[in-house]
């Protein structure tokens, strides 16, 4: 599980965090318009951040499940265009994992492909291969001990990519439930399973040094796809799924987070 320390300016009172996954690029499904509108709304947004949750290309192979004939381009094509296209965000970009899609050549190579795309844009510290816990600070509010210092507002994250979920809502919603019992974050991102959700779960959370216990709120996001209707998903008799992903904000003046799609 690694740890990613995320330092925002604290001139910022707010946070918009995008999530892009299972954009499948190069699928010939793969809503590329939609794709290039949301990553130049988060480079034109000052307050607007990202993660790359997984499923960046769609990189069907021989071996793997897919249509390797469907394609627009090849795999090595798809991992260039998408280090292009997310160049101008790069700076933007917090996180950068490790999905299912990429991992076919993994498995069948020993070749990462998410790993490479980090490293040439330049983020490679940034990268994990399973999942990864961020702490986000930015903006702040007073300290109420008369200094007079003002201290960044820290939130936690949980993000992987996932697995699993079955073909029902219900399955789809336990299984990012489910993320809570791994680790205590304030927020959990999971993708995969293409049904967007957003809930929030209360939680007493200890604190040992102060002999206190707080009452706080948990938000759990489940990430869109972003595909069409058509190929191994018709042909599989799957629910068409939206496009409508959960955008995150963030609160800088106080602690406070909520999402919308």
């Amino acid at each position: 599980m690694k740890v990613i320390k995320i330092d925002l300016p604290q001139e910022l009172s707010q946070v918009e965090l995008h999530i892009f996954a299972d954009e499948h690029y190069g699928d010939e499904h793969c809503d590329i318009k939609r794709l290039m509108q949301r990553i130049e709304y988060v480079r034109d947004t000052p307050t607007a951040y990202c993660i790359l949750n997984g499923d960046i290309i769609d990189n069907a192979t021989k071996t793997s499940i897919g249509d390797v004939y469907a394609q627009e381009f090849n795999p090595m094509e798809q991992l260039r265009r998408a280090v292009e296209i997310f160049e101008p965000i790069k700076d933007k970009i917090l996180c950068i994992t490790h999905g299912n899609h990429e991992n076919r050549t993994y498995k069948r190579e020993g070749i990462n492909l998410s790993a490479l795309m980090a490293t040439q844009l330049g983020l490679a510290g940034k990268y994990t291969p399973t999942s990864a816990v961020l702490f986000v600070r930015f903006g702040g509010y007073k300290e109420t001990n008369g200094s007079g210092k003002t201290r960044k507002i820290c939130y936690t994250l949980y993000v992987l990519h996932g697995s699993g979920g079955g073909r029902k809502e219900g399955a789809k919603a336990i299984r990012l439930a489910d993320l809570a019992s791994i680790i205590d974050t304030d927020i959990y991102i999971h993708s995969h399973t293409h049904l967007p959700l957003i809930m929030k779960q209360a939680f007493h959370r200890i604190d040992p040094r102060n002999n206190t216990v707080a009452l706080v709120d948990k938000l759990f996001v489940n990430t869109a796809a972003n595909l069409n209707y058509g190929g191994y998903g018709e042909a599989g008799a799957f629910k068409p799924a939206s496009k409508d992903t959960p955008i995150i904000y963030l609160c800088g003046t106080d602690k406070n987070f909520m999402a919308r799609l």
